[in-house]
């Protein structure tokens, strides 16, 4: 964690086997995209979550095939699965037998206070957690009236009504989400709770939308988020392949110092002086190193004046140009070679720098 942010502290809970709030390591989440009644496409899909370096992953249940299918899951997969359920509280109880190791639910939508109940005694049976999901397009009728629409007080109030909902049936292993899918209601919503109670939160910005304004509004409001110190879970929403939440929600977290996953690529701009395919290298580079866990800083820079001056910090850099590549550890110049070597080169240092590691 970076000196730079305290982080509030909050109430530990588990989810499987991984450790959610009281400062545990900030978790990264994601959810499938797939019908999870087709086992081999869920259980394809959360492996290939696995290898990019999600942790827990949530998968919906919107039928009685859906949530019996968790089990067959659950047999094929190694991280913790979440049943996400609306609407039927039978869901929840079938999920939970199948083996859910923690349920998502709206309690405003699950029906009346018996019903919540049934879900509550089950997650209760089975010890797993249920995780409260306000999101703005489904809040009550009495307190949309209240507030005049949604805002970030009426997020709040739903859930901590739900939170009182199920501690009166002696029920405490809760985490809160209440996302928007503008990024302001959502830091305020945030904020606002986090200053009533000190129950894990699990935050992200909902629909934020396709890749490149979903990572923004999600970058924005998570990390807005966690930098304060808010935040025990995260999941970036992007219409696209769940995968790509995962790789931005390390980014967000490396970005604020807080946790890193595979290398960090720094490469330049380019200007007038770059006569070299930049972008290109940097490319390859990038999907030969998509799923490679090793923390370590790569600097790929298009000119051999500045190049390794301006990447001193990097662990590993190459800079190229007129013919030349010239590779670099720290700033300093370790070799010359042709320049069409220069992501051979890279790639080589960067497999011995992760067999010296490993040793």
């Amino acid at each position: 964690m970076s000196f730079l942010i305290k982080r509030k502290k909050t109430l530990q809970i588990k989810v499987g086997n991984v450790k959610i709030g009281g400062m545990a390591p900030i978790a990264v989440q994601s959810m499938t995209n797939t019908r999870t009644q087709d086992v081999a496409a869920t259980v394809s899909q959360t492996k290939r979550l696995e290898k990019a370096g999600c942790e827990i992953v949530r998968v919906a249940v919107p039928d009685q095939e859906a949530a019996e299918a968790i089990s067959s899951i659950k047999d094929q997969i190694s991280i913790p699965l979440i049943a996400d359920i609306h609407f039927d509280y039978r869901l929840a109880i079938s999920a939970a037998r199948a083996g859910a190791d923690g349920l998502r639910i709206n309690p405003g939508n699950i029906g009346s206070k018996q019903k919540v109940k049934a879900v509550v005694d089950i997650a209760t049976e089975f010890n797993i957690p249920i995780r409260i999901g306000v999101n703005s397009g489904s809040l009550e009728k009495d307190i949309l009236k209240k507030y005049g629409g949604t805002c970030a007080q009426a997020m709040v109030e739903s859930a901590l009504r739900h939170i009182e909902l199920l501690k009166s049936f002696d029920f405490h292993n809760i985490k809160v989400s209440i996302k928007a899918s503008d990024v302001h209601r959502t830091i305020d919503a945030f904020r606002l709770f986090a200053s009533k109670t000190d129950l894990p939160l699990h935050v992200g910005v909902t629909e934020a939308g396709a890749l490149y304004p979903g990572i923004v509004k999600s970058s924005l409001g998570i990390g807005m988020l966690l930098a304060e110190g808010i935040g025990d879970t995260i999941r970036v929403s992007l219409t696209r392949d769940p995968v790509e939440e995962v790789r931005v929600g390390y980014e967000i977290l490396r970005a604020l110092g807080i946790r890193q996953r595979g290398p960090e690529i720094i490469s330049c701009p380019t200007c007038g002086r770059c006569n070299i395919d930049l972008i290109d290298i940097v490319e390859q580079v990038e999907k030969s190193l998509l799923l490679n866990p090793l923390p370590l800083k790569l600097a790929i820079m298009g000119c051999v004046v500045n190049g390794p001056g301006e990447a001193k910090e990097a662990d590993i850099g190459i800079a190229g140009g007129d013919g030349t590549g010239i590779l670099f550890k720290k700033g300093k110049v370790i070799k010359k070679f042709p320049q069409e070597k220069l992501v051979e080169v890279l790639l080589k240092e960067v497999a011995k720098y992760e067999k010296d590691t490993t040793i």
